[in-house]
Formats: C-alpha cells, structure tokens, sequence
C-alpha cells in the first residue's frame, strides 16, 4: 500500500448494529474508503477503511465513539504503514 491509501484502520464491535454505525460514522468523519467488513466468530465484527494517515485516525476515533454509543466496542486499531503482504487478508473491493 502506497500513496494516498498508506494507512489501513479497524473497528471491532460485539454485534452487526454497532459496526454498522461505526462504518457509517468512520465514511462521514474524513476521507477514507470502506474496504470492509469481516465477521471474526463469537459476535464480532471489524471494519476496516483506508486512507491517509490522518484521515484513517480522524474516521476511526469516530466509529469507535459511534459504536459505544449503540452498542458494544471491542478495539481500534491504525496501522500507519502495513506491508504489502497485507493485502492478502484484507477483504477485495467490489467495483
């Protein structure tokens, strides 16, 4: 990942309502790209953008506020930089 989309963001949330309000939040907060969800087993959710940096701390500050409000937060995650490699796990975007 280079460029514009260096950086990649989660939010993991207990339950489909709370990330679903943390993606909606993390979309209108700053410029960065839904790349995803991932259903991880046991009720948990992540959601992951991508964006600059800036942009990804920006979005995901606020999906995890988004989600505590309606339901149940587990963690928050930027990795500023990831390897390539990555991209190997990280769910395809639909075009």
């Amino acid at each position: 990942m280079a460029g514009e989309w260096a950086a990649l963001g989660m939010v993991e949330t207990k339950g489909l309502i709370g990330a679903v309000e943390a993606a909606d939040a993390m979309v209108k907060a700053a410029n960065v790209k839904l790349i995803g969800k991932v259903h991880v087993g046991g009720g948990l959710v992540t959601v992951m953008v991508r964006g600059d940096v800036g942009a990804v701390k920006a979005s995901t500050d606020a999906g995890a506020e988004a989600a505590q409000k309606v339901g149940e937060l587990k963690s928050v995650h930027v990795i500023p930089r990831p390897h390539s490699d990555i991209e190997l796990i990280l769910p395809k975007l639909e075009g």
